[in-house]
C-alpha cells in the first residue's frame, strides 16, 4: 500500500473515530435533556444561600466556617492539611425519597490541587446501633468528620469533583461516583467505584461560576456542569447501588476546601 491509500485510511479512520465519539456524546445530552425538561419535577427545597444556613441545614465538624451573603453561602473547611477534624460535611434537613434532581451554583474557591469536594445523596445510617437509618440521631459520632466514619456506617451515592490525587499528575482532576457502605475488610478505592471515573476534565476553576445539574432516575445517573458556551455531561450505570434509594443530600468539603454555592434546589418525581 502507497503513502497516500495509508493517508486516505489513516483520515478515514479519525473521521469515523470523531463521527462516532461526537454521536454519542449527541445521544447522551439528549437523554439528559429529556430527564431535565420532565414536567414531573417537584421542587422540595430551596437555599438561595443568601440567609441563616441554619434554617435549611446542619453540619457534621467542629471547625468550618459558614457565611451567607447575597453572593450566597460559602462553605469553608478546616485550614489544617491532613487533619480529619478539618473536613466538613453540611447536611439537608430534608431526606428525599426515589429519583432526585439536584441543581445549584457553585464556585470554587480556594486554589488547592488536593483532596476533594463530594456531594453525598441519598445518605442513611446503615441502620446498625449506633448507627441509625436517621443520621441525625448520631451527630455525635461526626464531630470529626473522618472519611471512614461515613463510607463505613453510611449507604449514600458518593460524587467527587473538584477532585485531586497525589498520585495523578499535579492539575489533573478527576470525576468519580461511589456507593457505601464499603464491605467489611474490602479495599475502599476498589470496591466501592461505581465505573467510570472521567480524568483531566479541566473544569471548575478556582473563582469561576458553574451550574451543575445531577440527576439521579432509576438505574442512570447524569452529572452536569454548564457555563457560558460549555456544557459538559457525564452518565454512570448505577443499577449495582439499586439499594440507595432514599436519604439525606450532603456536601463535604475535605480540609482548606472552599466554595460558594447559590440557589441550591431538589426535585424529586412523586
Amino acid at each position: 500500500m502507497n503513502k497516500f491509500l495509508k493517508l486516505k485510511y489513516f483520515v478515514l479512520l479519525l473521521f469515523i473515530v470523531f463521527n462516532t465519539a461526537y454521536a454519542q456524546v449527541s445521544a447522551l445530552k439528549k437523554d439528559f435533556n429529556q430527564e431535565d425538561k420532565k414536567a414531573n419535577w417537584k421542587l422540595k427545597f430551596s437555599d438561595k444561600g443568601k440567609k441563616n444556613w441554619q434554617n435549611n441545614w446542619f453540619l457534621d465538624g467542629l471547625k468550618a466556617k459558614i457565611t451567607n451573603s447575597n453572593k450566597g453561602l460559602l462553605f469553608s473547611g478546616g485550614q489544617v492539611e491532613g487533619n480529619d477534624a478539618d473536613h466538613a460535611v453540611l447536611w439537608t434537613k430534608q431526606s428525599f425519597a426515589s429519583d432526585i434532581k439536584i441543581t445549584y451554583e457553585f464556585t470554587k474557591i480556594d486554589h488547592n490541587q488536593d483532596g476533594v469536594n463530594i456531594i453525598y445523596i441519598h445518605a442513611t445510617g446503615i441502620g446498625v446501633k449506633p448507627y441509625d437509618q436517621d443520621i441525625s440521631k448520631w451527630n455525635n459520632l461526626r464531630t470529626i468528620p473522618a472519611m471512614s466514619t461515613y463510607f463505613k456506617n453510611m449507604n449514600a451515592l458518593h460524587v467527587s469533583y473538584t477532585a485531586f490525587d497525589k498520585e495523578l499528575p499535579k492539575g489533573q482532576d478527576y470525576i468519580r461516583v461511589r456507593k457505601y457502605p464499603i464491605a467489611k475488610g474490602a479495599n475502599f478505592n476498589q470496591t466501592t467505584e461505581i465505573p467510570s471515573a472521567f480524568f483531566d476534565t479541566q473544569l471548575f476553576k478556582t473563582g469561576i461560576k458553574y451550574q451543575l445539574t445531577l440527576i439521579k432516575k432509576g438505574n442512570q445517573f447524569y452529572f452536569q456542569v454548564k457555563r457560558d458556551n460549555e456544557d459538559k455531561v457525564y452518565n454512570w450505570d448505577i443499577s449495582s447501588a439499586a439499594n440507595i434509594i432514599e436519604g439525606r443530600v450532603g456536601l463535604r468539603h475535605m480540609y482548606t476546601r472552599s466554595s460558594l454555592y447559590k440557589n441550591f434546589k431538589i426535585y424529586t418525581i412523586n
